[in-house]
């Protein structure tokens, strides 16, 4: 539980290139010839598959649901752009990284079956078992950098800090929104009304500060 961490430990941010010839989203993504995509969550079910949640072009999405080898489980188009929920067998990269506690945030192709995932772990150990298990499997991940969050401000309280943070990088702050606050919540293993009041109360303290200096 990253909010919930013992005292000292500090969430990790990792990003690794891998060649993952499993996940089936990522590999009929990539056959059909869809550069543009991004997966913004994974979500493993105790029926042995997993759900992507994947924000693609509405044209690419038309393509992608005319394949019987996923099953599309809900859609949300905005402008040109729509976000889905995507069903497939679960692979040992996902499969990996989820189980240890640590959510997703981004993967994609960068060609010859290599992907980049980046994740959130909850603290150092966490992200090198990751890394270690991948090995073990023969996945081969090449470490493309790791960053382990550090309090900036004692404006916050620390659950202040670190849900901003996170909120930030997952892009809860984009527009349009690439995660909301149920779905942030979930990852931070907390309720959504006590994510919102977290994020309320930093984000009051840090705009009290600002007009209290101009």
């Amino acid at each position: 539980m990253i909010l919930g961490r013992a005292k000292g430990e500090s969430p990790y941010r990792v990003s690794i290139e891998i060649v993952n010839k499993e996940c089936k989203i990522l590999r009929l993504l990539k056959d059909l010839g869809i550069p543009r995509f991004t997966v913004l969550d994974v979500r493993r079910l105790r029926r042995g598959v997993s759900r992507h949640l994947v924000r693609i072009s509405r044209g690419d999405l038309n393509k992608v649901t005319k394949h019987s080898s996923v099953k599309l489980k809900n859609s949300v188009a905005f402008g040109d752009e729509a976000t889905a929920w995507f069903e497939t067998e679960g692979c040992n990269v996902c499969n990996t990284i989820i189980s240890k506690g640590a959510f997703l945030m981004t993967a994609w192709s960068v060609g010859e079956d290599k992907f980049i995932y980046t994740f959130v772990a909850p603290n150092p150990e966490t992200a090198q078992d990751i890394i270690s298990i991948l090995e073990s499997l023969n996945f081969k991940p090449r470490v493309l950098g790791i960053g382990r969050y550090s309090r900036r401000t004692s404006l916050l309280t620390e659950k202040q800090e670190v849900a901003l943070w996170l909120a930030l990088e997952t892009g809860f702050f984009d527009h349009p929104k690439k995660i909301g606050i149920v779905e942030l919540s979930r990852r931070l293993k907390i309720s959504p009304s006590t994510l919102s009041e977290i994020l309320r109360r930093g984000m009051r303290r840090l705009l009290e500060n600002y007009f209290e200096t101009i």
